[in-house]
């Protein structure tokens, strides 16, 4: 296997178009891609031409814009190349305008009331900023998604959006430290955690097929407490699967690099080199996407629900977010000079303000059924956002603030940002916190509140925004003063100050962090709908205002969306346990009851004992009485859902998902006292400890 040939060898990148684009189309695309610039329209006829003669030489017979809707996950509509001529001859056509525009029938995307349901019109516009690739024979033109009216229908515009706006106000900030630069890109790598199981368990179970967890299941004798299975020798049959992902990837130019077993049984991890945030949003799409994949083929189910399984760890998606210039400079590196430290104190600064300010959107951006299981679950962050930045950097930090020297080694530095000369802050400056939900890892900021199932285009949008508007503020208060490093020392230190709250390096799961935090006035919306009701808070939509990102209806809209998302989910998984419970639960119980009942019977006519099968009986026989009236309460519930979309979801928050985790106990204690050869479906024992 050549990897280097193998690499993005279905992708039309900067190598092909250098090869295949005229010296001056190519210039013009690089313009569009790197500052923004409008596409002519002859060039995109030229850029498409060899688009397609380079797909068709790959086995591409279709094309299709590749596009990000409000669900989640990818959508696509295939066209041929295929066209015929008034000769009637066929020829392989494919011109700039289809290239640059698709018109999708929209009307069954979610929308949040932007547009009514019998209007059908939306436009997807080519994002030349991704490159095309090729997916089973199809050219993907990796694109933008509107409404007729041009209201924003995708997670993509909005992302590219929040990327333009923290460019322009970082190129506004270094242009104070003498810096022309043309644009700086927040750049993430997005580690993706999933769980394998094999596939006939899977087929088995209703409620991970419709559901993507387990909604009933007692927990097996062994869990993770052995701690034996994290970067544990990878068993055959599971690297065969990595080594195929990780050559299918690599042929899309997704940089997966990283692979091992994770804390749980059957879980893994991958880890991808980092990329600007709009293809690193793609990689991740394709990369869930792949991993489905390539995982039916090697007999396994991939899960990447955010808790699959109760009592083990669940899956999330760690988003690990830099910023960095044209030329290569990453931003968040403390570096060596006096004017390196005092460029980094301000980004610095900028992202503990932002994350402050903004932390009931970091929150938002995060919230969903699936992650409100895994979060604060002694695997992930708590639902409160906080920042860990390290002892070191923490000292530093009080040390500007307190305005006190600050001890290196056996020096005491007095800290003046701008002309004194930070201690060398190592890459690793301390213990990584697992508990932190925003940490800093040396030149980097891992943001793990992610789940695994998610598109991570909605958390890199609220985190760009926020921080351009911070950095923002600082540029309009610098640009005006007399004296700058004076300026910049006040601002600073007055700003760290003010947001010192957010700073957190200790256990984020104890009950005296969580007490600490609300005397620190942080916010602790631990359920999805609390959270999703302040989306559309005056702040909030005045920020994506400012910045152009989201108009206050685009918000209102996702706001919605987002909570009949939340409601829907519940709603399938409430009916499909109920359907669990009725029909092979509730009858599997009776039919084991039966059995000792029968076998009572024959032990009374023998005149044998029969003390342990009546004992056995009666505990199966209450059990399942009371599950039947647990099934009558939960069918109740769901019945009495509310039409509005926020009732419903804080309906299903407050009374479904309890009436659900009592209707689990019930069946979990009768599948621990039910002989195996009655459960009628796999259990924790068999899925998580297949050979």
């Amino acid at each position: 296997m050549n990897v280097p040939e193998m690499f993005a060898s279905m992708v039309f990148n900067d190598h092909v178009m250098r090869q295949m684009l005229p010296k001056k189309v190519y210039q013009s695309l690089q313009d569009t891609m790197t500052e923004g610039k409008a596409l002519d329209e002859d060039v995109a006829d030229i850029v498409a031409s060899a688009m397609k003669e380079w797909a068709i030489g790959k086995g591409a017979t279709h094309f299709t814009h590749w596009f990000q809707p409000m669900t989640g996950i990818t959508a696509e509509k295939h066209d041929s190349f295929l066209s015929v001529d008034k000769n009637g001859s066929v020829i392989m056509d494919f011109s700039g305008k289809e290239l640059t525009k698709g018109e999708p029938d929209a009307s069954s995307f979610p929308s949040g009331g932007l547009r009514a349901t019998f209007e059908a019109r939306g436009y997807t516009a080519w994002d030349p900023t991704s490159y095309a690739f090729i997916k089973d024979g199809t050219l993907c033109i990796p694109t933008a998604f509107c409404s007729y009216t041009g209201q924003i229908l995708d997670k993509k515009t909005p992302l590219l959006k929040s990327m333009d706006a923290i460019s322009k106000e970082a190129v506004r900030a270094l242009k104070l430290f003498g810096k022309n630069v043309k644009r700086v890109n927040s750049t993430v790598g997005a580690e993706q955690e999933y769980f394998l199981i094999d596939k006939n368990d899977y087929k088995k179970r209703l409620d991970l097929r419709l559901t993507g967890r387990t909604l009933l299941g007692a927990h097996a004798a062994k869990g993770q407490e052995m701690e034996d299975h994290y970067f544990g020798s990878i068993r055959p049959r599971v690297k065969a699967f990595m080594e195929e992902l990780d050559e299918e990837l690599w042929k899309l130019g997704v940089s997966a690099k990283t692979e091992h077993n994770e804390v749980a049984p059957c879980q893994h991890e991958m880890a991808p080199i980092f990329d600007n945030a709009n293809k690193a949003t793609d990689a991740n799409q394709l990369t869930m996407e792949m991993m489905k994949r390539v995982a039916e083929r090697h007999g396994f189910a991939c899960l990447l629900h955010e808790k699959p399984f109760e009592g083990i760890n669940g899956s999330g998606k760690h988003n690990n977010w830099a910023l960095s210039t044209d030329e290569g400079e990453n931003l968040l590196d403390p570096g060596k000079t006096p004017k390196d430290n005092a460029e980094f104190m301000l980004f610095l600064t900028a992202i503990i303000k932002a994350v402050d300010d903004y932390q009931d959107l970091l929150r938002i951006s995060v919230a969903s059924a699936g992650n409100d299981h895994r979060l604060g679950a002694n695997e992930a962050p708590p639902a409160i956002v906080s920042i860990f930045v390290g002892d070191e950097l923490e000292r530093v930090i009080d040390s500007i603030i307190d305005d006190k020297p600050l001890e290196v080694g056996r020096e005491r530095r007095h800290l003046d940002i701008g002309t004194s000369v930070l201690p060398k802050l190592a890459r690793d400056n301390s213990d990584r916190n697992r508990t932190s939900p925003f940490a800093f890892t040396g030149n980097k900021f891992e943001f793990r509140m992610p789940g695994s199932s998610f598109n991570i285009a909605c958390t890199n949008v609220m985190l760009n925004t926020a921080v351009a508007d911070a950095l923002k503020e600082f540029s309009d208060e610098l640009e005006k003063a007399d004296d700058f490093n004076s300026a910049l020392n006040a601002l600073v230190k007055r700003e760290l100050k003010q947001h010192r709250r957010i700073l957190f390096n200790g256990n984020g799961y104890s009950k005296e962090w969580e007490e600490e935090a609300e005397r620190r006035g942080l916010s602790n919306y631990k359920r999805t709908p609390d959270a999703l009701v302040h989306y559309t808070d005056k702040k909030n939509v005045e920020l994506f205002k400012r910045h152009s990102v989201y108009t206050r209806e685009e918000m209102e809209s996702r706001e919605e969306i987002s909570l009949e998302e939340y409601q829907k989910a519940i709603h399938i998984e409430a009916m499909t346990m109920l359907e669990m419970l009725k029909r092979q639960i509730l009858p599997a119980a009776l039919k084991f009851s039966s059995f000792l009942s029968s076998s009572i019977d024959e032990k009374k006519r023998i005149d044998m004992p029969s003390d342990a099968e009546s004992a056995l009986c009666r505990k199966v026989s209450l059990l399942s009485n009371e599950l039947l009236g647990k099934i009558e309460e939960l069918e109740e519930c769901v019945d009495a859902t509310p039409s509005d979309a926020k009732e419903a979801a804080f309906h299903a928050a407050d009374r479904i998902i309890p009436l659900m985790e009592d209707a689990r106990k019930v069946s979990d204690s009768l599948e621990a006292v039910t002989d195996k050869s009655f459960w009628p479906i796999p259990t924790y024992s068999d899925i998580l400890f297949y050979v």
